[in-house]
């Protein structure tokens, strides 16, 4: 994942990324707390993330206003739409983080992997002046351990 210091005038956001369960349960769950620039995409937000949760970024994801009924969405943004599949939604690689989370405490569902359906809540938690030479974007805070992304493998199933 690239870095870089934060553009002048630039706003760090304060993203927090809870693991959820289908029904958007996050009591006792890892998540992490990401300082990340207002300007960065959703693209770029997934990304970190992902890394912060060790997993690779390697499948479609979107972002859903509708955190237990993804497909019940009014608001979305997906890879699909940047890729130039079928999607009902804007992309992610453009849009800004800024024009998506615009207020405190809103939360969108990051649906990760449509297969395994990985869920993580995403909320603005809030926003502050960058730090000094700092590198964004950088995890403020870790709770909890990562579940692996994928499940342990057998030496009989790599045959």
């Amino acid at each position: 994942m690239r870095k870089r210091k934060a553009k002048q005038g630039e706003k760090i956001y304060l993203m927090k990324a809870t693991l959820s369960d289908w029904y958007g349960k996050v009591r006792g769950q890892p998540y992490r707390v990401l300082a990340i620039p207002e300007g960065f995409t959703l693209y770029n937000l997934a990304e970190a993330i992902l890394d912060s949760f060790d997993f690779y970024f390697d499948h479609c994801f979107g972002f859903y206003d509708e955190i237990k009924r993804w497909t019940e969405s009014k608001e979305g943004y997906e890879l699909f739409a940047d890729i130039g599949e079928e999607s009902e939604f804007r992309g992610v690689k453009r849009m800004k983080i800024n024009r998506v989370f615009d207020k405190i405490k809103k939360k969108m569902l990051f649906l990760f992997d449509y297969g395994d359906e990985w869920r993580f809540i995403v909320e603005l938690k809030g926003m502050e002046s960058p730090e000094k030479d700092a590198n964004y974007p950088f995890v403020v805070e870790s709770v909890g351990e990562a579940p692996p992304q994928y499940g342990e493998v057998n030496e009989e199933d790599q045959f």
